[in-house]
């Protein structure tokens, strides 16, 4: 098995305003950064090699980012050990705070894709019933072999 996350932002402007410009323009280096890590196995991108201009949601502030990897470790190690933490450690400027969980992470079996539906159901499940096999965070420590064993609340 693999590893899937989703993770939403809410932007404090339409991606087209000046306030986005570092972000936007950080999009294709990160990405590439991404796509080159050890562990990453696919990413969620639409005609611009991005996400940002899928509308997965009804609000238009909100945008998406789905990815997979090999594993938990390989995802970690992308998103705190490489130059995409100094994306995050500007988050402020760009995003609000959000008040719900808005990253989740799932495993899924090799070779599927996730779609954002699911990655949605996911977000939904985690913030309901908090961590889980079925949907969790970093700090949690479940493996596929707890995921295929989970039977997912209602």
């Amino acid at each position: 098995m693999q590893l899937a996350q989703v993770n939403i932002a809410r932007m404090l402007a339409p991606i087209d305003d000046p306030i986005m410009a570092d972000f936007v323009n950080s999009l294709d280096r990160i990405n590439a950064l991404a796509e080159k890590s050890n562990g990453f196995v696919w990413r969620l991108a639409g005609e611009e090699n991005n996400a940002t201009a899928l509308r997965v949601f009804q609000d238009d502030f909100l945008i998406i980012n789905m990815s997979v990897w090999e594993s938990k470790h390989s995802l970690f190690e992308f998103t705190y050990s490489s130059d995409h933490v100094a994306v995050l450690k500007r988050k402020k400027e760009w995003f609000q705070k959000m008040t719900d969980m808005h990253m989740a992470l799932w495993y899924v079996k090799i070779g599927h894709t996730p779609t954002p539906e699911e990655a949605k159901s996911r977000l939904l499940y985690l913030n309901k019933h908090g961590d889980t096999p079925h949907a969790f965070g970093f700090k949690a420590s479940y493996d596929p072999a707890d995921a295929i064993a989970y039977q997912p609340l209602s």
